[in-house]
C-alpha cells in the first residue's frame, strides 16, 4: 500500500463528514498518530538505540521513515 493509498483512503474517510468539521477531525486523527508513536518509541526505545549503533547504515532508512511520517502529518493538517 503506498502513500497516495493512504491519502486516498483518509479523504474518503474525511468525506463522511460536513467540511466544517473537516479540519477538526484532521487534527485529532494527527493528535493520535503522534501519541501512538509516541508511545511505541517510549516503549521500545532500546531497539531504536541498538539498531542505530549496531547498523550505521539504517539511519538514513529511519531518515527515510521520519520523513514519510512528517509528510503524511502534513498531509493530515493541510486537508481542506
Amino acid at each position: 500500500m503506498s502513500l497516495a493509498d493512504i491519502q486516498n483512503l483518509y479523504l474518503e474517510f474525511l468525506n463522511n463528514f460536513p467540511a466544517e468539521l473537516r479540519p477538526i477531525i484532521s487534527l485529532g486523527v494527527a493528535v493520535l498518530l503522534v501519541y501512538a508513536i509516541f508511545k511505541v518509541v517510549k516503549k521500545d526505545w532500546i531497539y531504536i538505540v541498538v539498531l542505530v549503533v549496531l547498523l550505521p547504515g539504517s539511519v538514513p532508512f529511519l531518515k527515510s521513515i521520519w520523513e514519510g511520517v512528517v509528510t503524511f502529518v502534513k498531509f493530515l493538517l493541510h486537508t481542506k
